[in-house]
């Protein structure tokens, strides 16, 4: 198995999710090779709820990371989750349209890009920045 996708499995122990039940692990490689992983922190309040991929962007950029190479996900069904349109967009501010995605399907995993999941982002353009 993929050493990202286990670390994405192994970022699932840390879950807090009493409320939907549904843990999700990420791990994000940045350009030096660290890794820094994520998991899905529920609140009562969904809305106020941390995504594992947004939770590992954090992780990465309070080190002042801002480059990455690749992102895996997966959840404790291992369905093939992709992040949600949020953390497509968090991840679209560090990462380009290539920025490769892998998401656990329990026995294979399937690659997508980042500009596939979420076709013309907003960016600092979009801004006129």
């Amino acid at each position: 198995m993929d050493e990202l996708v286990e670390g994405a499995r192994d970022a699932l122990d840390a879950a807090h999710a009493p409320y939907s039940e549904y843990r999700v692990g990420a791990a994000l490689r940045a350009g030096d090779g660290t890794v820094y992983t994520g998991c899905n922190i529920e609140n009562a309040n969904y809305s106020n709820s941390l995504h594992a991929e947004e939770v590992a962007v954090a992780a990465a950029v309070k080190r002042g990371v801002r480059s990455f190479e690749r992102l895996a996900v997966t959840s404790s069904e291992r369905d093939g989750v992709t992040p949600c349109g949020m953390c497509r967009q968090t991840l679209s501010e560090f990462c380009g349209p290539d920025f490769p995605v892998v998401c656990d399907e329990g026995e294979t995993t399937t690659e997508y890009r980042l500009g596939d999941l979420l076709p013309n982002a907003i960016d600092a353009e979009t801004l006129g920045k």
